[in-house]
């Protein structure tokens, strides 16, 4: 059984920057009740590479990459939420992006995928609601990149969101953080097997695929979890090769990039990574105070790490100032996490209580 289920989207869909997209899909997964008024309904956008199955379910025991938030009794309560997670228009996971046969053509998109822009994911999301006939959220969840969807979503669709919970997010990308990204959208670009983005299913830009997740993980987590972790420890065996890993921690990336690399198409990645750093907040009224002040939120939980070098606990502040700022009741929570910008995947124990908290005052 497969608890992925599929929404047509108008054709042809209409892009922010102008494109179009002829018979998209958004895969998606409920979890709970959607109760008589449809009042109890809460909304996950999620970060750049999870898929829709944020949580094991009936239909799908496998364990989803937010489990140990959501679900009965759980931090994100299925038993008192109709919890929906839409996977992001251009994604690989389900839903229609680069990797997605051009019904026109009846070959993959590949470089022909519009331009796509954040808002585009956020505009997307709001079909699914419209499936269910929803027309008021009863909480918006965002995470890293999900955060930036969630705050497109509320100040394009004013009033619909009244309470959002935004983890670890940004109303736009600092230099740092496009950097990183800029370096590994370039490691993809240069290897030769990618081919102007026309490689062949089993013949992907792996090595440069594998640099470009290598470069998130270092970025993800923290310099002291990675002094803790593995201090200078070294691998037992000793290199055959001159230059070949020696560390521990150099083991430790080889085996993420190893799960990643399949997993995941690299045009979908780039689209994804250019569209986090096209993200301004302030496009939506010229500044970002501005964009805040029209989302019409009521309530917001917005939570950040001391840690993270992605999204520096500096824009969560500004986020959560700014949000005061336009009359909104806000809690703020700058926690002293080790694990960087991961934190908010492994943490469970800061935060779970804090989510659970903000939802069960609603």
């Amino acid at each position: 059984m497969n608890a992925t289920r599929y929404l047509e989207l108008p054709s042809p869909y209409i892009l922010r920057r102008g494109g179009q997209i002829s018979g998209a899909k958004l895969a998606y997964e409920t979890w709970g009740s959607l109760n008589a008024d449809a009042s109890n309904a809460l909304l996950i956008l999620t970060g750049l590479s999870p898929s829709a199955h944020a949580a094991s379910s009936p239909d799908d025991p496998a364990q989803g990459w937010w489990e140990s938030m959501l679900g009965p009794g759980k931090a994100i309560d299925t038993q008192r939420w109709f919890v929906i997670c839409v996977n992001s228009l251009g994604s690989c996971k389900g839903s229609t992006g680069p990797a997605s046969k051009n019904p026109e053509t009846e070959s993959e998109y590949r470089l022909d995928f519009p331009e796509l822009t954040l808002e585009d994911v956020a505009e997307s999301a709001r079909h699914v609601l419209d499936h269910f006939r929803i027309k008021r959220l009863g909480a918006l969840v965002g995470p890293s990149m999900g955060g930036m969807s969630a705050m497109a979503f509320a100040v394009m669709f004013p009033g619909m969101a009244p309470n959002l919970v935004l983890i670890s997010t940004a109303p736009y990308s600092l230099p740092f953080a496009t950097a990183i990204r800029s370096l590994q959208r370039e490691s993809i670009r240069r290897d030769p097997n990618w081919n102007n983005g026309h490689y062949a299913n089993d013949h992907w830009p792996e090595q440069g695929f594998r640099t470009a997740r290598k470069l998130g993980m270092i970025s993800y987590r923290s310099a002291a979890e990675w002094r803790d972790r593995f201090g200078r420890k070294r691998l037992n065996v000793r290199p055959e090769k001159p230059f070949e890993r020696e560390f521990e921690v150099e083991a430790y990336l080889d085996v993420h990039a190893d799960r990643f690399v399949g997993s995941f198409d690299p045009n979908s990645y780039l689209y994804l990574s250019r569209a986090m750093d096209w993200f301004d907040l302030s496009d939506h009224g010229g500044a970002v105070d501005i964009a805040l002040s029209r989302m019409q939120a009521r309530r917001a939980l917005v939570i950040g790490v001391s840690t993270d070098i992605l999204f520096p606990i500096e824009q969560q502040r500004e986020i959560a100032e700014g949000l005061r700022n336009a009359g909104v009741v806000v809690d703020y929570f700058p926690l002293p996490s080790i694990q960087g910008h991961d934190a908010f995947l492994v943490d469970f124990e800061r935060f779970a209580p804090i989510v659970a908290n903000f939802l069960g005052c609603l």
